[in-house]
């Protein structure tokens, strides 16, 4: 399974950074390949002062090695080895009525470094793949939020009806900042753990059991619906006419983006505490952001439009 969705990630990053590069029309990915000392490596692909993208990121990484004692702690297990492979996304376009994105699909495997199997590997002692999708617009259409929301539901539609309204309220209750009280974007979907079932461990007889494949299928239908989701809408956005103003109200949101994922989020944590590589872990990180002191939109403004939306999660469908 590691070998099959590591293959996955690599034929979806070409995909990706592709399309972008032809919609900005200018700028060109850069391709960083590097090297982990403890194990494993990937390949780091960023954009810059592009005509349509300012900065903006599609990482893959698979690294391996022993589990750090802060990661043992937070799975409750003693020493262990494991396995990470993943893609993740963050891009910052330049307009501010075109939307940040962020989207990232990974695959986790732990080994329990006692055993050795016949084959020459190790026991798996639990496996998993997680994951998601979600805008934040500086600046709020919400024909925008609905298709975006719709492209997603689709795709989870065909695996379970029940998974978007389930990932859609984990997306919400994860790209939360606890400190601003308010959501980073407008979501999307957010999954983690996503993993065999047996029948002694559904919850309830309505749940439908999962196979590591049937995860699979579920996991990458997702990502394959990435483009779909955000190319129609940065393409709609991107040429329309901003002020300074406009363009600093950007910034001051993108602070806002800049103090979640450092403050909050599991992705730049791990990566951290597992010796990542500094300059992937932090690409996510926009290249022009303000902090004003207490600052507060105008009432009645487009800006505060967003502001009331971000305080409570919307059921965009």
């Amino acid at each position: 399974m590691k070998d099959k969705f590591y293959q996955y990630i690599l034929n979806l990053q070409d995909q990706i950074t592709s399309k972008l590069e032809e919609i900005d029309g200018g700028a060109q990915f850069r391709e960083d390949l590097w090297d982990r000392p403890e194990g494993g490596g990937g390949r780091t692909r960023v954009i810059e002062n592009g005509q349509v993208f300012e900065k903006g990121g599609v990482n893959i990484s698979a690294v391996h090695g022993k589990l750090p004692d802060s990661m043992q702690k937070l799975f409750n297990v003693g020493e262990a080895d494991f396995f990470a492979c993943g893609l993740s996304l963050v891009i910052h376009p330049k307009n501010p009525m075109a939307p940040t994105v962020h989207a990232n699909w990974r695959y986790f495997e732990m080994y329990d470094t006692s055993t050795e199997l016949s084959t020459g590997s190790r026991k798996v002692i639990n496996s998993w793949f997680g994951g998601g999708q979600d805008l934040t617009p500086y600046y709020l259409f919400e024909e925008d939020a609905i298709h975006f929301h719709q492209t997603c539901k689709t795709a989870c539609d065909k695996h379970n009806p029940e998974f978007y309204p389930k990932f859609k309220k984990q997306c919400d209750d994860y790209f939360w900042n606890a400190h601003r009280n308010e959501a980073r974007g407008i979501g999307g979907l957010f999954f983690d753990y996503c993993k065999y079932t047996s029948d002694s461990e559904l919850a309830n007889q309505t749940d439908r059991k999962m196979s590591m494949e049937d995860w699979y299928n579920f996991v990458t239908e997702v990502g394959n619906s990435f483009l779909e989701a955000y190319v129609p809408i940065v393409e709609k956005r991107k040429n329309l006419p901003y002020t300074p103003e406009q363009r600093t109200w950007q910034e001051i949101r993108r602070g806002r983006y800049v103090e979640f994922n450092l403050v909050h989020d599991k992705g730049t944590l791990f990566g951290l505490k597992t010796n990542g590589r500094i300059e992937s872990i932090l690409m996510s990180l926009p290249p022009h952001v303000q902090w004003h002191y207490d600052h507060h939109p105008v009432a009645g403004s487009e800006e505060e439009k967003l502001i009331k939306v971000l305080e409570k999660p919307v059921d965009w469908l």
